[in-house]
């Protein structure tokens, strides 16, 4: 078990993390010592954090099978949730499975069970129905954003996985939403509820930005200018409407990263590691982004188009303002344009981007992205590759930034200005004993 203070200690120092925050504290508080917790918390508060810590502490070395199995709505909540659990070094095996990804490569990794297992219900009813794993080793049960996995469409994957474990013993699920309704089927008797949703999040700004034009594209333009070279999300309901507003951005070369789910799952991950390593400080997305995705601090979100629904328009604005940092939600509304009613009820005020301040000068990234074809399975780790790129790629520590370690290949951040230097003295070099190829993505 590794939950003592001195090991948890460690863990939180391999994710350069000082300390647990309040809700963090109070959820492994009551996860340990109660069998049913449903844990409720806005986007970005870290709630990951929260369950993995307890969990990972009932989970035994000399036990065999998967002993915790994590659902979520999306692939790239069980990417990330897995990259979480690897960069603890906790010593015990993660997988991640979900759809889009070949199943003889999930069955390759299942071969060995893992201890946790992450995956999408689609997927994980899947592997049930094929016999992949053993279900009667799992005792500890956590529905991540359950709310949304039943949103999009997975109760009925939902329930044959809960009817398929006989022998859970913890369950927890997490929601960043206050009206859920817990189905019958998962069967709570007496849950612990931690409710962290009514904390109101003052930092937060609204601002409406008129638009004299329909297609607001112009407006959005003169608004990113004002803005500057700072993190942020431009929200559209449709891809349709991304693709028209990144050629717009292409054309005014603004840097910019796309995020919907229409794109394959590659690029799909390779925006988000763009965007966090600031290779991209701006993301165009679908709602897909507003929950369960793991980005860095942002300081800005954009409605190019309003969600229908408060809870949807309560989840973007959650990509900001997170954790008692200031963050601003700019609507951008055309005055033919329909006005939800809880933005009507809201008597936000209503300005035009040319009676904005202009926060900083607009600049181009500092940062470009470079991959490396080794990886994880190669034994290859973040250290290794920081060092072939100061030792034979001559780059100094201010030149080296976010490294992201996959199986098979990884995604580092150097300074633009070195980047061909550092191809040319470390593409098809030696990495451990794999010869890796280095190129910008």
């Amino acid at each position: 078990m590794i939950n003592t203070i001195k090991n948890q200690q460690k863990l939180l120092e391999k994710l350069n993390i000082e300390k647990l925050n309040l809700m963090q504290e109070e959820a492994q508080m009551n996860i340990h010592s109660n069998a049913e917790v449903v844990l409720l918390s806005p986007t970005g508060t870290g709630k990951t954090l929260a369950f993995l810590l307890p969990i990972m502490a009932e989970l035994r070395k000399e036990s065999l099978g998967v002993q915790a199995l994590i659902l979520v709505p999306s692939r790239e909540l069980a990417i990330q949730i897995e990259q979480v659990i690897r960069e603890m070094g906790s010593g015990f095996k993660v997988n991640a499975v979900y759809g889009g990804r070949p199943i003889a490569k999930d069955k390759a990794d299942l071969k060995h069970s893992p201890a946790i297992l992450v995956g999408t219900p689609g997927r994980i009813a899947d592997h049930i129905y094929r016999g992949t794993f053993d279900t009667d080793t799992v005792a500890n049960l956590i529905l991540d954003e359950f709310d949304k996995s039943l949103e999009i469409g997975f109760e009925t994957e939902m329930q044959e996985i809960l009817s398929a474990l006989p022998n859970v013993k913890k369950k927890v699920l997490t929601s960043a939403t206050f009206k859920v309704k817990i189905p019958a089927f998962v069967k709570l008797h007496n849950p612990k509820i931690l409710n962290y949703l009514k904390v109101d999040t003052p930092e937060l700004k609204l601002k409406i930005i008129r638009s004299p034009d329909k297609d607001k594209l112009e407006t959005l333009g003169k608004l990113l200018h004002k803005l500057g070279n700072q993190a942020g999300i431009v929200f559209c309901n449709f891809k349709d409407s991304i693709q028209d507003i990144s050629e717009y951005l292409d054309e005014k070369d603004i840097a910019h990263a796309c995020f919907y789910g229409g794109l394959e799952q590659n690029e799909r991950e390779r925006a988000l590691i763009k965007f966090r390593n600031s290779t991209h400080q701006l993301i165009l997305a679908t709602d897909l982004a507003a929950r369960g995705i793991d980005v860095p601090e942002i300081k800005f979100i954009i409605h190019f188009h309003l969600p229908m629904r408060l809870h949807e328009f309560t989840h973007r604005n959650g990509r900001t303002a997170r954790m008692h940092k200031s963050g601003t939600a700019y609507i951008i509304h055309n005055e033919e344009e329909y006005l939800p009613a809880f933005i009507e009820d809201m008597k936000l005020e209503s300005v035009s981007v040319d009676e904005l301040e202009s926060v900083t000068e607009a600049a181009l990234s500092q940062w470009t992205t470079l991959f490396i074809s080794g990886g994880r399975k190669d034994k290859i780790s973040k250290g290794d590759i920081a060092g072939l790129f100061f030792k034979q790629g001559k780059l100094t520590k201010d030149q080296l930034g976010l490294i992201e370690l996959k199986n098979d290949c990884a995604f580092v951040a150097v300074k633009a200005s070195k980047a061909d230097q550092l191809i040319s003295l470390t593409n098809n070099t030696r990495l451990k004993k794999k010869k890796v190829r280095v190129r910008k993505l």
